[in-house]
């Protein structure tokens, strides 16, 4: 077989023979963030370290590391890599590629939804706001929930 260069992919899920993969197009490639664009984003915002330190997207990702992603509204999502990628693939194929280390989400509180208005209702007048003010200090939101009493 004839050599290759060194950025052609030598395998179709996109996994090359190369030592090195840029760490914002692997966090992509493993479907860790959407857009290769959001993940050098994460990573210019300090929101992505390897091995413990903050890195640049262009940091080059190695077999072993350890990556912390931390996504603004989720969880962060600890992966130690064990195959480099450096092209997007399913979501089956991508999960091989890494190992979750993450702890586990915190568990959903069940909370019923306090204070929903109809769309086109209009501002609520004064008397439908202390209503909603006192359900949501019986439910422990809200701004009555801190001082324990609502307004009369």
């Amino acid at each position: 077989m004839a050599s290759q260069t060194p950025g052609t992919p030598q395998a179709p899920d996109g996994s090359g023979g190369g030592g090195s993969v840029r760490v914002d197009s692997w966090i992509w490639a493993v479907r860790l963030v959407k857009t290769r664009a959001a993940g050098a984003a994460a990573c210019k915002g300090g929101h992505v370290k390897v091995n413990g330190t903050s890195v640049k997207p262009a940091h080059a990702l190695r077999v072993g590391d350890e990556v912390r992603v931390r996504r603004p509204g989720d969880r962060e999502r600890l992966v130690e890599v064990k195959r480099l990628i450096r092209k997007r693939v399913g979501a089956p194929v991508a999960a091989e590629a890494y190992v979750d280390n993450s702890p586990p989400p915190p568990p959903r509180e069940v909370i019923a939804p306090v204070g929903i208005r109809d769309r086109g209702a209009g501002r609520p007048t004064k008397r439908d706001r202390r209503e909603l003010e006192r359900l949501r200090a019986t439910f422990g939101q809200g701004p009555g929930a801190e001082s324990g009493s609502a307004d009369d």
